[in-house]
């Protein structure tokens, strides 16, 4: 009896299924893409690139027209030559650069990661040596399938040896803006780079050979921040990639040219091209989607079978919800781009660009810093002066000689005994020692401790002198 009541409870014990809780990376093969926006997408990729990879290459004033010099804690840009006091202009830029993205993305969606976003464009460089070895999509399929061959050993080995080519050349450019990119050249061929180039060329490099050749679209949906916060900037009235599924449904296959009506089937004919063309492998018609990177490529697939099938395009297009939903027509939506939440990203953008360049231009030729020498705060002299030592740093903000000239207010009878005057080499800084006396009359006058003093550096073309403040120091 105990035995079968215990064979009885072993036979209604549940069994367990063990599964993972993530999905299987499934490699997506996207088919290339033509049309309009194909190429302005491949416009921008070289624009970008011959920005990127022709800039350190450009001379400007007998140097590199954009070389970040860090060891000399320099920055040249074209005509600029910036100072790590600068900061400022840096934190200006990243401002205008963010307002820039709020307000493109309210008006069209994600056009910064469809068309210009280091990740696209490397990752569209990369899908086009890929399909130069490889095939297009499904001849790639079909021999990542098959087993290894010749062939497939040496189509594989030349596609990663021109992504690695690639990958280390962007490492290397990168390095180009830090350190001479003729100086690095040179390097090149006898292996001879620092410990820090060496560490950043390959670093770089294997990042994008990383990011461009394997992980492509899941840097998109997993790594990016902005797949996640873009919806905080859309609205309905945001021009986005839509799929006019009142138009487009019910789906079926159906003869070239025939008429959908007749069939009851809507214009989609249901061919998945628009799925086979997405770089992150998602389904347009399936709705908005984070995943959705905007790089219109289903547009142009959905607008060549519309063509073949002699229906009317746009299926896919660019259109706002609203529009959509209500029918409107292009001009119609566009009417509602000047909505209040675009007209204030565009009032902040506008007057913080202005003020940025107005701010860059009339930014003085010179900087000054003052720094006491803490070795001799104060001393009296033999005829009962006091004495103190300031060190001041003069920075050549301009690309030519210039001579500087050092006055003192603020204290009565002060005068600079000696480093009132000092030749900049072209965008040199230097310390220059500056001694500062206060005769024996004035200095019993005053009480002891600090007393506020100016100095006041003037160029030698230069009317308004650059003012910086410091103290003297009166001992008791």
């Amino acid at each position: 009896m105990d035995s079968a009541v215990t064979s009885s409870k072993k036979k209604i014990i549940p069994i367990v299924a063990e599964g993972s809780l993530y999905e299987k990376h499934r490699k997506i093969y996207p088919r290339s893409a033509r049309g309009w926006f194909a190429r302005w997408r491949w416009t921008m990729v070289f624009i970008t690139q011959l920005a990127f990879y022709g800039l350190p290459w450009l001379h400007w004033n007998d140097r590199q027209a954009v070389l970040f010099d860090l060891a000399a804690r320099r920055f040249f840009v074209f005509d600029l030559v910036l100072y790590p006091q600068d900061f400022i202009y840096l934190s200006a830029l990243l401002i205008i650069c963010a307002y820039s993205l709020f307000f493109f993305t309210a008006i069209g969606g994600r056009l910064w990661c469809g068309y210009a976003c280091p990740q696209t464009v490397y990752t569209e460089i990369f899908l086009w040596v890929e399909r130069r070895f490889e095939g297009e999509r499904g001849a790639h399929q079909k021999r990542d399938a098959g087993g290894w061959t010749v062939d497939k050993v040496i189509r594989k080995a030349g596609k990663h040896g021109a992504w690695l080519t690639i990958a280390w050349w962007t490492g290397f450019t990168f390095v180009g803006y830090f350190t001479p990119i003729q100086t690095l050249w040179s390097e090149a061929f006898t292996l001879s780079f620092g410990p820090w180039e060496w560490f950043w060329v390959n670093f770089y490099g294997f990042a994008t050979y990383g990011n461009a050749g394997f992980m492509r679209e899941q840097v998109c949906k997993y790594m990016c921040p902005y797949a996640r916060f873009q919806s905080a900037m859309y609205d309905r009235d945001t021009m986005t990639i839509t799929y006019d599924a009142a138009r487009g449904d019910p789906r079926g296959v159906r003869a070239r040219g025939a008429d959908p009506k007749s069939l009851n089937l809507g214009a989609c004919i249901d061919c998945g091209l628009c799925v086979q063309v997405c770089p992150t492998g998602i389904d347009i018609r399936d709705g908005s989607q984070y995943e959705c990177t905007g790089c219109t490529a289903c547009i142009d697939a959905c607008n060549g079978v519309m063509d073949k099938m002699h229906y009317p395009r746009g299926l896919v297009r660019y259109a706002t919800l609203n529009g959509v939903a209500q029918g409107w027509s292009r001009r119609e939506m566009f009417a509602r781009i000047l909505r209040p939440r675009v007209v204030v990203y565009g009032a902040v953008l506008i007057a913080l660009s202005a003020t940025f360049v107005v701010s860059l231009a009339s930014r003085p030729l010179l900087r000054v810093d003052v720094v006491r020498d803490r070795s001799v705060l104060a001393r009296t002299v033999d005829d009962g002066s006091i004495e103190n030592l300031y060190r001041l740093q003069l920075m050549n903000a301009s690309e030519r000689q210039r001579e500087t000239r050092i006055a003192i207010d603020g204290v009565e009878g002060a005068r600079i005994v000696d480093g009132s005057t000092s030749t900049l080499a072209p965008s040199q800084a230097r310390w220059v020692t500056v001694s500062v006396r206060v005769p024996a009359t004035t200095a019993n006058a005053l009480s002891t401790g600090a007393h506020p003093i100016r100095f006041l550096v003037t160029l030698d073309d230069a009317s308004r002198p650059v003012i910086e403040r410091s103290s003297f120091i009166v001992p008791r």
